[in-house]
């Protein structure tokens, strides 16, 4: 039974999230001098899951060790658990339509963070019932060298992005990001936060879209800057050495927690689009500590704990390392 998707505009939701791929991959292209591949890719009419997409990709650049930012628009005949963990009875083995652009930009220099963004709408049929729409979506950074300014700026570009929605939601989303990116296993944040949604779905179809928009608008503002002022920081084999480990911690993550990876997965999607996610280089050690005082240690003490800092003053804009 095909999705009936007449109480939403899917075509204006697929028009902006293909733009918006379009302009986020310009802007790091222009900024990094390396050009993203382009893998397009379309399903098999008739199969479990049907849909197109296309994945953008960089590998070995100058700025980006590996990121990627891939669009895709796929529908199914039964929403995988991923997707109805919180409607479950409601939902179950309804027909799905999704669609979203989602990134992850692996940086090369240790000083420059680690950042995922990711927006995304979804559609429901439910047996006998009316078209359930949410949305969903985020962007978070994972430094692994501390600047306070990096941090102030990125949450206060999220903070400002979710402003025309209300007071109320900043602080939700905020909070939601502090605990949905906690790695229940180690007992410590995978990074230092940002904003995260999902099941979005107040104020109707308009109001979601809206907010979306907002937020995946507000990216390259929120990180571009971060970017530019780290980049060209000095740095050695000690801080390659503890980005690899830490990375580690994004791998962990993204295997066992994330939901739009698990929904990838359990769905039957791509698996080359699902994993650019991954660092292209990764090390895990035996109980490794960091030495006390050191910049490694910083990173645990002052910005792995969740803090409020879009609230904080800004600090003066630093250009040498921690």
């Amino acid at each position: 039974m095909p999705l009936d998707t007449s109480a939403v505009d899917a075509a204006a939701v697929r028009a902006y999230l293909l733009g918006l791929q379009a302009r986020i991959v310009a802007a790091f292209e222009q900024e990094g001098g390396d050009a993203f591949l382009v893998d397009a890719w379309q399903r098999e009419p008739g199969g479990a899951l049907e849909g197109d997409g296309i994945s953008r990709l960089v590998e070995g650049g100058r700025l980006l060790e590996r990121g990627g930012c891939g669009f895709s628009h796929v529908k199914g005949k039964s929403l995988p658990a991923a997707a109805t963990q919180h409607r479950a009875a409601e939902l179950a083995n309804a027909p799905f339509e999704a669609m979203g652009v989602s990134l992850v930009f692996h940086p090369r220099n240790p000083y420059v963070p680690t950042v995922h963004m990711n927006v995304r709408m979804l559609a429901a049929l439910p047996a006998g019932g009316t078209p359930v729409v949410w949305f969903g979506g985020g962007m978070d950074l994972t430094p692994y060298y501390g600047f306070e300014d990096d941090a102030v700026h990125f949450h206060r570009a999220c903070r400002d992005a979710l402003a025309p929605f209300g007071a109320d939601k900043h602080p939700r989303f905020k909070r939601w990001c502090d605990e949905y990116f906690f790695l229940k296993h180690r007992r410590e944040a995978r990074g230092i936060g940002g904003i995260f949604f999902d099941d979005f779905s107040e104020g109707g179809f308009a109001n979601g879209f809206a907010l979306v928009r907002a937020v995946g608008d507000a990216f390259v503002g929120a990180y571009l800057p971060i970017v530019q002022r780290r980049r060209e920081l000095p740095y050695g084999e000690r801080e390659r050495d503890f980005q690899a480990y830490r990375r580690g911690r994004y791998v962990e993550f993204n295997l066992v927690f994330d939901r739009g990876t698990l929904f990838g997965l359990q769905s039957g999607g791509r698996v080359e689009s699902i994993l650019m996610s991954m660092p292209p280089v990764v090390t895990w050690r035996y109980d490794w500590k960091p030495t006390e005082g050191s910049p490694e240690a910083r990173l645990y003490r002052d910005f792995l704990p969740p803090r409020e800092w879009a609230d904080e003053a800004s600090a003066p804009v630093a250009t040498g390392s921690p």
